[in-house]
């Protein structure tokens, strides 16, 4: 299967996680039954300068991201840690991050949920 770009649903989410400013999302999977519901997410994630996704902590999934474009900072478990282009973050499950644009430019990351 081929999914082009044109065929991704595009999402905007305000505040998300209670971080700052409107996040953009674009799904690259249709549902978690193309990741043979070993997970639920696949998307690029935009964040424009001011722009964060909030801490939080993944109970019954982890979360990869890797870095496409820009720098950001991530909320390793509570620990803050400068992130840029070809990074890769893993926050395992029972444990949490965040991220946030503090810079002039965009910031554009591929993120990745698998179950526990």
């Amino acid at each position: 299967m081929i999914r082009k770009q044109s065929e991704c649903s595009v999402e905007y989410r305000e505040h998300m996680r209670d971080g700052e400013g409107t996040v953009e999302l674009t799904s690259f999977i249709s549902g978690p039954e193309e990741l043979n519901n070993k997970g639920r997410l696949f998307s690029r994630i935009t964040l424009r300068p001011g722009c964060s996704i909030g801490f939080h902590i993944h109970e019954k999934d982890s979360e990869l991201f890797y870095i496409l474009k820009g720098t950001a900072e991530y909320n390793d478990n509570g620990t803050n840690k400068t992130v840029s282009a070809g990074d890769v973050t893993i926050c395992p499950t029972g444990t949490g991050h965040g991220i946030a644009n503090n810079g002039e430019e965009t910031v554009e990351l591929v993120a990745v949920i698998v179950y526990a």
